[in-house]
């Protein structure tokens, strides 16, 4: 008898089909995030589970999927998942990471220069029937040749950002957990990079540790003339701070692509011109949400019929 899946949305359908070779598969058919109620329903009875970064995997859904051996997270991060619990229960955590590092990289790379020369702003002032000709002073923005990156979490993705960078003529600094001696990008401590940095874009998981990392004391740190430029999550930023910051002027702009309480946004940054709005698309290509999608699935074939740990968060949960 093949093993019962849960696929919590209807991914690409190359995905689908290869777990169907392997396993009964039941997907959810609506393209909304499910309830904690229709979760735990829909995983009853379910070896494994395939889900998004909104479905909230936590200890009560755990707890009431007794028949749950495996997840498979459709994302680069996972807290969304009650890791804890997982172990408790045995259960191996899967994610995709490295398959949407190019895509997220160049989608930061489009939100530093949207906000730097200000082309959503530049955009709206035209459809709105004020561009009368051009002028020396008209939607004047910043340049970033020759100007200092700062990235926060020096991973992948921040890697991949800062090889862009340099095609840009940027010097690149970077703070991570410890010096990576990753030549010729500058290791320093949060403190200078925030102080020194022209535009900082964060590059790190979410954590405890690390929910408003950049709070108004640290959002104070920057130059009045710095952007700050977040493609990873939310909670990292505390909305309200920088709203503040940017009204008052201590900041000269923001590109989000992720939010604290998505998918609501700060109403405040909602009415700020020097912020750029975008809804979660840095992995939003085609063919990386496919190879997402099987690599999800391959995750899960492997933990079944392999003997694949390389995308496993808690692996732990296979030697308790």
């Amino acid at each position: 008898m093949k093993p019962k899946i849960f696929v919590t949305y209807p991914l690409a359908e190359t995905a689908i089909q290869k777990l169907r070779r392997y396993f009964e598969v039941d997907i959810n058919p609506e393209k909304r995030t499910l309830t904690q109620e229709e979760l735990i329903n829909s995983c009853q009875n379910k070896d494994g589970v395939l889900c998004l970064l909104t479905d909230n995997m936590n200890k009560t859904v755990i707890e009431s999927c007794p028949s749950l051996k495996v997840i498979s997270n459709y994302a680069v991060g996972y807290n969304n998942i009650d890791i804890g619990m997982a172990n408790d229960r045995k259960i191996p955590v899967y994610y995709t990471p490295g398959v949407l590092t190019d895509a997220t990289a160049d989608l930061t790379l489009a939100l530093i220069l949207a906000t730097t020369r200000r082309v959503v702003e530049s955009d709206a002032f035209i459809r709105s029937g004020q561009f009368t000709g051009w002028s020396p002073d008209l939607l004047l923005g910043f340049d970033i040749n020759g100007k200092t990156l700062g990235i926060v979490g020096m991973g992948r993705i921040g890697l991949a950002v800062a090889k862009r960078a340099t095609a840009f003529n940027m010097s690149v600094m970077y703070t991570a957990r410890h010096d990576k001696a990753l030549k010729p990008y500058e290791y320093v401590s949060l403190d200078t990079l925030l102080e020194k940095a022209d535009i900082i874009s964060l590059h790190l998981p979410y954590t405890q540790e690390n929910h408003h990392l950049i709070n108004a004391q640290r959002l104070s740190q920057m130059k009045k003339t710095a952007f700050l430029i977040n493609t990873a999550r939310g909670p990292i930023v505390e909305e309200a701070a920088l709203a503040n910051a940017l009204i008052a002027g201590k900041l000269a702009g923001a590109g989000l692509d992720v939010f604290e309480e998505e998918p609501k946004v700060h109403p405040d940054l909602l009415k700020l011109s020097q912020v750029v709005l975008l809804p979660h698309i840095g992995s939003a290509t085609e063919d990386t949400r496919t190879n997402m999608a099987l690599m999800a699935a391959e995750n899960l074939v492997q933990f079944f019929f392999g003997q694949k740990t390389e995308h496993l968060v808690n692996p732990q949960a296979l030697n308790t």
